[in-house]
């Protein structure tokens, strides 16, 4: 179960693909440490341009360099990145340039940096614009896939979000990528299922924790993994969600615009579904504090899944 934050994997990565993708260029706003793009920096450091604290200004290079035919991968923490909103619209959506927008650290998963540096809006935001893809993986061999798929396939400008804290592995061995797609992680061996869970990145690992908790006092629990969000997986959401009594949505994210309200707009296409939990951010700021006490004080802690789904359903 051991494993590596996403955006280590996402630097090894970048750093991996750059062999063969020489239109691939690489530009940071003085955080390459803690994105990890100085992985693909000490390989190709004519290739790689340290922008400053400037991110407006390092989003409209990577726009002009993208007409120029550069593979631009733009890294930042994900509240910065996207809180340079206006740039991003303009320069970069409604101009449909070919960008990787990299955003670290996301969520309360960062712990003791505090709110100011947690993305905890930035799905949402990435979400409203048009022509913008949304990524979260939820372990490293994840985030290898989507990035391969990003290189080589996604065409027009995309958001990866990634973690500062190690996540466990759990894709599993020998399973093709299917990009886009839900991926199923866990199901018990028999019977109806009691809840069908849809989880994301950090919230992955909750989720797989609290099935297995749940299983023990007796109540089934699917659980898979959303590694896009837009385009989001309509069609499997809503044939998964006639298999249970309870529809069940797990992120680092708020509950405002994220995992839970593709999973809510999913299910307003059809007027026969279950009831839907969203677990996550609730509609307020972060804090300082460990990653597992935050996720236990804002109510999506395995232990805080397990209990309100327990209570709902007795």
């Amino acid at each position: 179960m051991s494993g590596k934050a996403t955006r280590q994997a996402f630097g090894e990565s970048l750093a991996r693909l750059g062999e063969t993708h020489p239109e691939i260029i690489v530009m940071d706003a003085d955080l390459a440490k803690s994105t990890k793009s100085e992985i693909f920096a000490k390989k190709f450091p004519r290739r790689f341009f340290e922008m400053g604290i400037s991110e407006a200004n390092m989003i409209g290079a990577a726009a002009g360099m993208s007409f120029a035919g550069k593979l631009p991968f733009i890294c930042s923490f994900g509240c910065f990145v996207t809180g340079r909103y206006d740039t991003l619209r303009v320069s970069v959506a409604y101009a449909q340039a070919n960008i990787r927008i990299v955003g670290s650290h996301a969520g309360l998963g960062i712990g003791d940096d505090g709110h100011s540096q947690m993305g905890l809006e930035d799905i949402a935001l990435m979400r409203a614009l048009p022509t913008m893809g949304v990524f979260q993986p939820m372990d490293a061999r994840e985030t290898e896939l989507v990035m391969e798929y990003l290189v080589n396939e996604w065409k027009g400008p995309a958001y990866l979000r990634t973690t500062r804290q190690a996540l466990p592995d759990f894709y599993p061995a020998g399973v093709p990528f299917r990009p886009g797609k839900l991926l199923e992680l866990y199901s018990p061996s028999s019977g109806k299922l009691d809840v069908v869970c849809i989880a994301s990145g950090a919230g992955v690992a909750e989720a797989m924790q609290a099935s297995q908790a749940l299983a023990g006092a007796g109540i089934k629990m699917g659980v898979w993994s959303a590694h896009c969000l837009k385009p989001y997986d309509d069609e499997t959401t809503l044939s998964i969600a006639s298999q249970a009594k309870l529809m069940v949505t797990v992120e680092d994210h708020s509950v405002i615009g994220g995992l839970g309200s593709c999973v809510a707009e999913a299910l307003a296409k059809t007027s026969i579904h279950p009831p839907l939990m969203k677990f996550g951010v609730q509609d307020v700021f972060g804090e300082s504090g460990e990653p597992i006490e935050l996720f236990e004080k804002h109510g999506f802690s395995a232990r805080a899944i397990v209990q309100k789904i327990t209570q709902k359903l007795r």
